[in-house]
């Protein structure tokens, strides 16, 4: 075996121990660093998922409709809890003839407790006028049509206007109750509500609720 002599002069060993050595420490602080920073940029948007988005913020707000330039006969559609909402102003005629079709409907007093104490009237309604729904089958949430200009009797004879579900054929008046014999089981929701003025209505609170 022979014998491996060290030079006095020969650094290499007693100055790369200290040079590896730093080196060590540095990558090993480094990973630390690098770590420690993934965690953090991890945790960021992970806390940040507890905050409710803007989004879902507004899903629950209250939504106003102006009703100023509604026609007589006429629906609109507006968006409240990511829901669609008919309000529709209904004719003298339409009045008079939903208090005439009571023994077709399954409750016509809406009797059933599911909407606001103000919409236990025939017109289901604050104003007999204006009527406002939440436009989605009692069923299978389907969203029914508005059928109007006699459409409506191809379902319902001698009623000339209300809303029918395409999904299973449940079928409402323009009071959104439901007629005897379809799926549906209750009246289409009345969603609490309340006249600001005479042209604009709130969706999601009702006058005197806490």
């Amino acid at each position: 075996m022979s014998n491996v002599s060290l030079d006095a002069n020969d650094s290499s060993v007693t100055e790369n121990q200290p040079q590896d050595n730093n080196r060590r420490r540095f990558l090993t602080v480094a990973t630390s660093v690098v770590g420690g920073v993934g965690v953090a940029g991890a945790a960021i948007p992970f806390i940040g998922s507890w905050n409710p988005s803007v989004k879902a913020r507004a899903a629950g707000a209250d939504v106003e409709a102006d009703i100023s330039k509604i026609e007589p006969g006429q629906l609109i559609r507006v968006i409240w809890r990511s829901k669609p909402v008919w309000i529709t102003r209904r004719t003298p005629e339409l009045l008079d003839s939903l208090t005439q079709i009571d023994d077709l409907l399954k409750d016509p007093n809406s009797e059933q407790d599911q909407q606001p104490e103000f919409a236990r009237n025939s017109y289901r309604s604050i104003k007999p006028e204006y009527s406002v729904l939440v436009g989605i089958c009692t069923h299978l949430g389907c969203s029914p049509q508005h059928l109007k200009d006699g459409a409506f009797e191809e379902y319902v004879e001698g009623v000339p206007e209300g809303f029918h579900c395409p999904c299973h054929g449940s079928k409402f008046d323009m009071a959104g109750r439901v007629f005897n014999n379809v799926p549906a089981p209750l009246n289409l929701v009345v969603p609490p509500y309340m006249y600001i003025d005479d042209n604009t209505i709130l969706i999601g609170s009702e006058e005197g609720a806490a």
